[in-house]
């Protein structure tokens, strides 16, 4: 998508489009910065693997759907800093966001001790969602609605193993 698709859906002139952003990358970095102040939070489903399923759910429609937006955010990501560091944020944001699964699953007693550092959570939410992009965003396979929990329970049966201590 371009400043001038963008333009065209927001029904103003692509002259206004550029004077705001020079360009996609950085019209994509406000986007992205924007979706910081979303009130979004990790599901809780009971189970560590209940909830990387939900969360993997959750990216799996979106892919699903159209992996358009996906697809530009990453691709202006490489062309553009402002873009890059927005999308970094972005992720830091959601990982932050995300190490409260980690923790109900330690209190739960599905980790054991000791907790998960922040490093090891990224680790897991990593192994958890990766197969659901790489299938849907890089492979551009077939939907396969089993996806998003068999790769859940891979990442959940890893993490009780100890692979992210």
């Amino acid at each position: 998508m371009g400043a001038d698709a963008v333009a065209l859906r927001a029904g103003v002139h692509r002259t206004t489009v550029y004077r705001r952003w020079r360009d996609v990358g950085g019209l994509l970095a406000d986007l992205l910065d924007a979706a910081a102040d979303d009130t979004w939070t990790p599901p809780d489903t009971g189970s560590l693997e209940g909830d990387l399923t939900a969360l993997n759910q959750e990216v799996y429609d979106a892919l699903a759907a159209g992996p358009g937006l996906t697809a530009a955010l990453i691709a202006a990501s490489f062309r553009s800093p402002e873009a890059a560091g927005a999308l970094s944020r972005f992720w830091e944001d959601r990982y932050a966001r995300c190490a409260v699964l980690a923790a109900r699953a330690a209190a739960r007693g599905e980790l054991g001790p000791p907790a998960l550092g922040p490093g090891a959570v990224r680790s897991l939410l990593v192994a958890a969602t990766a197969p659901v992009y790489q299938e849907l965003l890089l492979l551009r396979s077939a939907p396969d609605p089993g996806l998003p929990r068999r790769a859940a329970r891979a990442a959940a049966a890893a993490a009780r193993a100890g692979a992210y201590r």
